[in-house]
């Protein structure tokens, strides 16, 4: 079990798995799940600033 806070991102391509129940039951800290439609799986080099807004909030708990 991952107890730190922690953030999944997915996308469109995601298909089924994209709104993130399949991963809950792997953290028992703070969680959370984010869509990003349009991106791939290289999020931090091709969405920089959402990626960077995904760890500062969820390291903030907002």
């Amino acid at each position: 079990m991952i107890e730190v806070p922690a953030i999944t991102i997915a996308s469109d391509f995601d298909g089924p798995n994209k709104d993130g129940t399949a991963y809950r039951k792997q953290f028992s800290g703070r969680y959370e799940h984010r869509v990003l439609d349009g991106i791939g799986h290289n999020v931090p080099q091709e969405a920089p600033q959402a990626f960077t807004k995904a760890v500062l909030d969820i390291s903030s708990g907002t």
